[in-house]
């Protein structure tokens, strides 16, 4: 890896577009790139996009943020899988928690993944305590692969009771299985998560088997595609923790990349607001086909150990918390039959788009409303592909399928469609704002994707946000969290003892065991990084809770070990449980249930400079002069501007329109916009 150049390249498909971003960690050289996405083909749009940034084979590692497992999902198109499991165990995924679709009323139905004649039981049982009462049966097992496999089954997950506490029957049937199935798609719950908690090590596992194929399949074709072009550097995709993984890891991990592309967004969003002196900020992608919310609070995006992908489908790794809504730049219109507007979720997608791209489309979507409105520029349309949109079809569209019915003009039934889509972004915010606590008015927006600065406006109105922070290059920023992103291997194991009494001395075993192997994951990937640091978190609560706290601890990996002890865990345990709940329940006692490791090997920090306006440049060179754009109820002159040619410290008055290659910033009546040192926009309300 030494002899290869140390030239980076951050890939986002998207729904719509496949965004770029290109850095030179030697000459800190920067470019950016767009090409369509090809959906159902995403390796066209992702070697086309490396292709308009020149030579592949003069590139030396390729960051991947990927929404395949996600769609995969959320449309229910993974693999055809089987289950082997314990005897009386076959149903765990339809019990879930008791819980059901509709939380009033006795209706509403779950279809799992896999269907109960795909889930097979054979003799085994493990103990709480991990005593092994009964040995698997090895015949059983290969028995019950032989006739999934004659069912249709592409790939297997073998999820035995209490395999956490001592996984060597689910061990035995792994192996057993191995010398009957035909590919690789193997897995087992110990090694996927060894954690107690019966459905949620189910769903997690069932899931990791559902996405196998899939992912392995799409990261193959990648791979083909890169090696016909001659690329020889690494390639590596992002987790949904925000961390970077070989695609050897994510093959064998597919569940980890759920919500990647958007995670990667949020890593760089958060360093943009750090270096820009915001430490709390409401990131805001707006997509082809998505809007995706995360809160960043004192500088850190937050994690989840645990994320509801869609209803019954539970998956229990560290990601990064995001919302996400079905309202992006596709999302289509649509009057019900009650007449009620509404707008998404279904969505456009890049084919065949928006109306205007002239595609085959006919239903209006949300980027017709705004070109409609003049607020995107139809002789600049972002991507570079189309030479024009037609804004005629747009607003002919609009309507006939929503003015018409509503009785409303084109240009008010474009502003009701954006003010439908502003609503339901709005209340996402709220989702992760208000409803947990936060004060919006602390707040800053910071919208990015193609389309997140076209509604600058809205969501410091409508939310209450103080102010926006717009990044240089909006539409590609989760490409830039892409070659942004450390690398990360996250690894967690129940531990399941009692506070008091400690074994301090097996529990820093565990630690260290767990810690080296974390590490080796990291030093193994093949990107530089300046240090690999291992983080220790414990799941603690109180005897006779159901949840638990996450306590970071504060020690380190080192030849000695971690010089973990009973009071370091009992002060970390009473500084996290009274931040979370602001008190203690002294008297009770408290038990230690799982043990978090995180590897991280630190990426060189991505100088944000090289992203800043050239030096000598004038706001006075940035002018393209006016045109008439649709705001609250009338037509406005708004001034149009480059973007990328104004200088730090420019400032602009709405209403106007600032133009890149990569998307449209909306500046309404009452704000102003002023350029950082960054090349950010600062948007804020007038004096």
């Amino acid at each position: 890896m030494s002899k290869l150049p140390r030239t980076l390249v951050g890939v986002d498909v998207g729904g719509t577009f496949t965004d770029l971003a290109f850095f030179n960690e030697e000459t800190g050289e920067f470019r950016t790139a767009k090409a369509p996405s090809n959906r159902g083909d995403e390796a066209v749009g992702f070697i086309e996009g490396l292709q308009r940034l020149g030579p592949i084979a003069g590139l030396g590692a390729i960051i991947h943020g990927t929404t395949v497992g996600t769609n995969a999902l959320l449309e229910r198109k993974g693999a055809k899988i089987g289950i082997i499991t314990t005897p009386g165990f076959r149903d765990t995924l339809e019990m879930r928690r008791r819980d059901r679709p509709n939380t009033w009323g006795l209706w509403g139905d779950f279809e799992p993944i896999c269907p109960r004649d795909m889930r097979r039981e054979v003799p085994e049982r493990t103990l709480a305590d991990g005593t092994i009462r009964t040995a698997v049966d090895v015949a059983a097992v290969e028995a019950a692969c032989r006739a999934l496999l004659a069912d249709g089954a592409e790939a297997l997950a073998i999820i035995f009771i209490n395999a956490y506490a001592n996984p060597a029957n689910e061990r035995a049937a792994y192996e057993a299985a191995k010398a009957v199935w035909p590919n690789a798609h193997i897995a087992h719950s110990a090694q996927i998560l060894p954690e107690i908690r019966e459905f949620e090590r189910t769903s997690t596992t069932a899931l990791n088997a559902y996405l196998q194929p899939v992912v392995a399949s799409y990261l193959s074709k990648l791979e083909a595609g890169l090696k016909t072009e001659s690329f020889p550097g690494s390639f590596h995709i992002v987790q949904s923790n925000g961390g970077v993984m070989s695609t050897a890891t994510a093959r064998k991990f597919p569940v980890r990349t759920a919500l990647s592309g958007p995670a990667a967004g949020v890593i760089a969003a958060a360093a943009i607001a750090r270096v820009a002196g915001f430490e709390d900020v409401v990131t805001a992608d707006l997509g082809g086909t998505s809007f995706d919310v995360s809160l960043v609070a004192g500088g850190e995006a937050s994690l989840s150990a645990q994320t509801t992908i869609d209803f019954g489908m539970v998956i229990r790794t560290p990601m990064i918390e995001i919302t996400t809504i079905g309202a992006g730049g596709g999302s289509i219109a649509h009057v019900d039959a009650g007449g009620m507007l509404g707008v998404g979720p279904e969505s456009a997608g890049s084919r065949p788009g928006p109306v205007a791209y002239a595609q085959g489309n006919t239903r209006p979507t949300l980027t017709d409303a705004n070109i409609v409105l003049g607020r995107i520029n139809a002789d600049k349309p972002i991507g570079g592909k189309l030479a024009r949109l037609d804004v005629e079809a747009a607003r002919a569209a609009i309507l006939a399928h929503i003015g018409a019915p509503l009785g409303l003009g084109p240009e008010q039934a474009a502003e009701a469609i954006i003010r439908i889509a502003n609503a339901k972004m709005a209340g996402a915010i709220r989702l992760v704002s208000v409803e947990r606590g936060h004060d919006p008015a602390r707040f800053t927006a910071l919208p990015f994707g193609g389309g997140g600065a076209l509604h600058v406006g809205a969501l410091i109105r409508d939310v209450g946000l103080k102010s926006a922070l717009v990044p240089r290059y909006p539409g590609i920023t989760s490409a830039l969290g892409c070659i942004i992103a450390d690398i990360r291997h996250d690894q967690v194991m129940t531990v399941n003892v009692m506070l008091a009494g400690l074994d301090a001395a097996a529990l820093d075993q565990r630690m260290v065991e767990a810690g080296r192997e974390a590490h080796a994951v990291v030093a193994a990937s093949g990107l530089h990084v300046e240090r690999i640091d291992v983080i220790y978190e414990l799941d603690m609560h109180y005897q006779g809770q159901t949840h638990t706290v996450s306590v970071p601890l504060p020690v380190t990996l080192r030849d000695s070990g971690t010089g973990i002890s009973e009071a370091i865990v009992t002060a970390a345990f009473e500084a996290s449980y009274a931040r979370a709940f602001s008190r203690l329940l002294p008297g009770i006692p408290v038990r230690i249930v799982n043990l978090r490791t995180a590897a991280m090997g630190r990426r060189p920090t991505f100088d944000l400079k090289a992203l800043a306006p050239a030096a000598g440049s004038s706001i006075r060179a940035a002018e393209r002069g006016h045109r008439p754009v649709w705001f609250d109820g009338g037509w406005h002159q708004a001034g149009i501007w480059d973007r990328l040619a104004l200088p730090v410290s420019a400032v602009v008055k709405g209403p106007a329109i600032l133009e890149q290659p990569d998307a449209t910033t909306v500046i309404d009546p009452g704000l102003v916009a002023r350029v950082d040192g960054f090349g950010n926009l600062i948007v804020e309300r007038s004096a």
